[in-house]
């Protein structure tokens, strides 16, 4: 056990404060997320397909990012700037979803904060790997993961809990979402001095046909092992009943005396 808390104790700050950031940002958004299908449905009048097709562009234009934000990253030498940009976008998108009045609202949020959440990953991600020594990378990665698992486990959380103290007050939880997300804004803006870059080469830009080439095979043996997940989640989210299924609904209790339940599960009388 000590050589494993050693090695805690020789994690930098600024690790610690990117699992900070990332912690308070997967609270706020996922107080959200985890609301967001079932108010666009029962508030909003949003249908299975119309939400589906939010969620579906907002999660690819993030994963589509992630490749630009990274290169750019590296040809830059910059990495607090563009992390600072992505949760910069992240903490605007939530009031949005405070004043929805639409879905059309609610699209233009999910856009922008998945451009956020895009634009901010491969930068975070590399300045943890400046900010650490070689030798103990992995245990920062996993440490600043952890702290984000943590978040994104606390955001549903808090917000069944507030639906049940506060009626199935959707605005009010949306609102109680944008604390976190100013606040991780402040931890990384203030708490997170950038390395200097170490690169002294001539940049050029990573995504050209050469600098693939030089990718081993191992790395890209990782990627397609990384890709099975989402294409599995992709294929079950494919697979699941058409608007209007009755898989998606229970019956009411015998007699009337029970209530009747709507789509997730949410008990009406």
């Amino acid at each position: 056990m000590v050589p494993r808390f050693a090695t805690l104790g020789r994690i930098p700050k600024g690790v610690w404060v990117l699992g900070g950031v990332s912690l308070l940002m997967d609270v706020s958004s996922e107080m959200i997320h985890s609301l967001l299908p079932l108010f666009m449905a029962t508030t909003l009048g949003a249908s299975v397909i119309i939400i589906g097709l939010i969620e579906g562009l907002a999660e690819a234009t993030a994963l589509i990012l992630k490749v630009f934000s990274g290169a750019i990253s590296d040809y830059v030498g910059k990495r607090k700037g563009l992390a600072l940009l992505g949760y910069g976008l992240g903490a605007l998108s939530k009031p949005l979803f405070a004043i929805a009045p639409t879905a059309g609202v609610v699209f233009s949020a999910r856009m922008i904060d998945r451009v956020g959440k895009g634009i901010r990953g491969a930068p975070r991600d590399a300045l943890v790997a400046d900010v650490t020594p070689p030798e103990i990378r992995g245990a920062a990665y996993g440490l600043r993961q952890a702290l984000d698992t943590v978040g994104a486990f606390l955001g549903p959380l808090l917000a069944v809990l507030l639906m049940f103290i506060w009626a199935n007050d959707f605005h009010a939880i949306f609102w109680v979402a944008v604390i976190p997300a100013v606040l991780s804004i402040l931890l990384l803006g203030f708490g997170l001095q950038e390395p200097k870059s170490a690169i002294a080469h001539k940049r050029s830009n990573p995504l050209k046909r050469e600098n693939l080439k030089k990718l081993s095979a191992a790395y890209w043996w990782v990627v397609a092992i990384g890709s099975i997940r989402p294409l599995q989640r992709s294929l079950s989210g494919a697979a699941r009943p058409a608007d209007g299924d009755p898989a998606l609904y229970h019956p009411a209790g015998d007699g009337g005396d029970e209530p009747g339940l709507q789509p997730h599960g949410l008990p009406v009388r």
